[in-house]
């Protein structure tokens, strides 16, 4: 099944329907591209996502902890120099 981009919209679903078909709540979230936060007595208590979307969240964290990339920004937040927005779209072609 070819799953859409994580679009970060959340969905909600009582521990009830969690209980009830947590199955069915993964499918739609991996449908829709979502994860769902999962209340208690109007509370949330934890969160369901699609196994997908946790692997790609977790490659991310691993990414940006990484020595090079936390060093890189060190760097960059050393330099003088600094970019308005307009000239970062120019450099990056979208302009």
């Amino acid at each position: 099944m070819k799953h859409p981009k994580f679009n970060y919209n959340e969905e909600f679903a009582n521990i009830q329907e969690v209980q009830a078909g947590t199955s069915k709540l993964l499918d739609r979230a991996a449908k829709r591209g979502t994860y769902i936060r999962v209340i208690k007595n109007s509370k949330p208590i934890g969160v369901l996502m699609p196994n997908e979307t946790f692997e790609r969240l977790t490659e991310d964290l691993l990414a940006l902890s990484s020595p090079p990339y936390l060093q890189a920004i060190a760097q960059a937040r050393k330099e003088k120099k600094r970019y308005s927005s307009k000239q970062v779209k120019k450099m990056l072609g979208l302009e």
